[in-house]
């Protein structure tokens, strides 16, 4: 099974920049399609960012386009989520998430079945 941490999260002002990082271990990570989600409170988990295998690959929700940007380094088995511009909806716990298949299909949220435990990202407005 593939295992997942989360690190990053903090209290943040409005405006601000975080990176979150996610390190995989249990299975081989360049062979990992990664994705980014968050659950913020009374809200359902939505998706955020996805990243293919080797990183050429990218997808994002509509509402983080040009805020949010997903990157990868397979040497250190690590996707990241760069944030900036953050506001105060942004707050929500984070979780990074990988794929059970590796094929990177047209469906941009499905099929992740590995999660992290999530990082908490407080923006105060």
């Amino acid at each position: 099974q593939v295992q997942l941490v989360e690190s990053g999260g903090g209290l943040v002002q409005a405006g601000d920049s975080l990176k979150l990082s996610c390190t995989a271990s249990g299975h081989t990570f360049s062979n990992l399609i990664m994705g980014w989600f968050r659950q913020a409170p009374g809200k359902e988990r939505e998706f955020l960012a996805r990243i293919n295998q080797s990183g050429s690959l990218t997808n994002y929700a509509e509402f983080v386009k040009g805020r949010f940007t997903v990157s990868r380094d397979n040497a250190k088995n690590t996707v990241y989520l760069q944030m900036n511009s953050l506001k105060a909806e942004d707050t929500a716990v984070y979780y990074c998430a990988a794929h059970s298949s590796s094929y990177y299909s047209g469906s941009l949220s499905t099929n992740f079945d590995y999660w992290g435990q999530g990082t908490q990202v407080t923006v105060s407005s």
